[in-house]
Parts: structure tokens; sequence; C-alpha cells
């Protein structure tokens, strides 16, 4: 059997499982190609969820990030959540430990906890709110102004936050080593390239605190557009530019050019790729729908704390 024909027969025993178990495939728009095209739905973190809980399928399939699929899990108990690798992790989640966090709330015991959703379900539960991309300016902006915050885990996205409320907030210094690689100068370059580019930038991208900085100075250009990875597929479709500069990992680039197949898309950096996210494959996925494996668990004493702080996020935005 020639690849082709393997793929086609891979893919077509995916959607006949996934009709015979009623399953819902779920995939954020970091995946590859072939995922997102199998896909019953493709977006972002807040997207995603969303699409979970309003589910009324009996198996989740999550071809995302482990944190993902328990976020899954914890805003659907009574649902089977699948991931199709447990290598699917994420270096933003690793870079606070729950120590980390129970330690730094001691410091600061009246702060409000803001969390982003790329997180563990044992920091959600440590947590007061969670927040994604698309809606954590609005969430800070409606904390009392009186309040201690302390955000965590992303810096670039925490101090994009801090800018655009102009709420002092303690930020802790995680990164994800994906986005922190797309740095300013390397925009500057491409922009030289592509003058007539407008630029999307994600606000955990490196770049992104500078890149208000100078787009306020004008040294950006007019068509500077800092917004979630779903942001940057409407603004894809309704602006008239021809021509868009991303800055953000590329597996966005596949449902930027279905959405918008009469524009160009031109990474900032081709090798912005996160590896965690490529984890899952066509086959993996297969082997997840057949076997039911891997089983998403979240314990019920920290499912519940979770849950709160995520209530917030997938009712606003």
């Amino acid at each position: 059997m020639n690849e082709g024909k393997k793929v086609q027969a891979i893919q077509e025993e995916i959607l006949r499982l996934k009709k015979e178990k009623n399953a819902l495939i779920l995939a954020h728009n970091y995946q590859i190609p072939e995922i997102q095209d199998l896909a019953d739905f493709v977006g972002d973190s807040l997207g995603l969820a969303r699409r979970a809980q309003e589910t009324d399928a009996d198996i989740i399939v999550f071809c995302g990030v482990v944190f993902m699929a328990e976020t899954a899990k914890i805003l659907n108990p009574e649902k089977k959540v699948l991931i199709p690798s447990l290598d699917a992790g994420c270096s933003l989640v690793d870079s606070i430990s729950l120590e980390d966090l129970r330690a730094w709330k001691a410091e600061h015991p009246d702060a409000v906890v803001v969390g982003y959703v790329n997180t563990s379900a044992e920091i959600k539960a440590e947590c007061d709110i969670c927040v994604t991309s698309s809606n954590a300016v609005e969430l800070v902006r409606s904390i009392p102004e009186d309040r201690e915050i302390l955000f965590l885990p992303d810096m670039f996205l925490g101090a994009y936050v801090a800018r655009k409320t102009g709420r002092k907030m303690h930020i802790w210094p995680g990164e994800c080593h994906v986005h922190a690689r797309l740095g300013y100068h390397r925009i500057r370059q491409m922009q030289t390239r592509y003058p007539d580019a407008e630029l999307l930038v994600h606000p955990e991208c490196g770049c992104s605190t500078s890149c208000l900085y100078y787009a306020e100075n004008g040294d950006l250009g007019e068509h500077v557009h800092i917004l979630s990875t779903s942001g940057m597929i409407r603004k894809a479709r309704e602006t008239r530019a021809k021509r868009f500069l991303v800055a953000t990992e590329v597996g966005i680039l596949h449902p930027l050019r279905k959405a918008a197949p009469d524009r160009e898309f031109v990474p900032v950096d081709e090798e912005a790729i996160c590896p965690y996210m490529k984890k899952i494959t066509l086959e993996n996925l297969l082997t997840s729908l057949r076997e039911e494996v891997y089983e998403i668990d979240v314990p019920e004493n920290i499912r519940t704390k979770a849950l709160k702080a995520l209530q917030a996020m997938v009712s606003v935005g």
C-alpha cells in the first residue's frame, strides 16, 4: 500500500470509529494539518473549552496538549476524555510547580491569583480566575482596583495585560520556549522584507510587550494586531490586506490559509514549531479511538477547585 492510500485508510478508520463510539475530536490551531482536517472543531484554548462543555458526545478526543485535555475533563467529569499522546506536554506549564505557587501565595496572602489556562489542573485549583489570551485583559479589568494581583505563568502575556489594563501585577517569570524566540528584531527584518504586510502577533510572544511600545511610537507602522489565534483568523477574514506576517507557532498557518485562501501568510520564523503539539499523529489518534487511550483523570478534589477558576474563563470573551 502506497503512502497516500495508507493515510486515506487511517483517516477513514478514524471517521468510522468516531461515529461508532459517538466521539468528538477537538484540535488546537497548532496541530498538524492532517489532524486539523479530521477534527470536528479546530480552535484556540477558549473555543475548545467551550466546545468540550457543550458536546453531547460520549468520548472527547483532545488533539492538543495535556493541560487542554485536563481542562476538558474538569468541565465534563462524566465524559471519557482521551489524549492520543501523553508526551504532548508544554514548556510553559512546566515553568511553575505547585510548591512554587503555594510559596508565592504565602508571600501575598490577600492577592487575587490569575492563572493563564496553560497550566496543570493542580495549578488551576490554586487560582482564583483562569484566563486565555482572548479574555485576559477583560477579566483582569474586572478585578477590584484595590486588590493585589498575581499573574502566572507567562511573563509576556502578563506584561501585555498589565500594559493594556494599567494594573500593577506581580508576574511569574515563565515562558513558552517557542514564543520566546519570536523577537522584535526578527519582526523588523521581516517587515523590511515585506513592507506591505500587516502584522499578527500572539500576546504570548516574547516580542509582544516591545511591539506595544514600538507600535505606540509608530515604529512598526499602522497595521499591528496583537491577537489570540482565533482572533488572527477573524482578522484575516475581515481585513482587506493581501499579505500578513504571522508571529506565533507555525501550525496557525493552516487554518489561516483555509479561512482566507486568497491572502498570503508569511511566518516571522519558520522554525517556531512546538514539538509537543506535533506529538499527535494520525496513527496515535487512530490508536486512541480504537483502544480508548490515554484517558485523562483529574481527582475530584482538584477538579472542583479548578472548575471555579475556569467558569469565569469560559463565560467571558
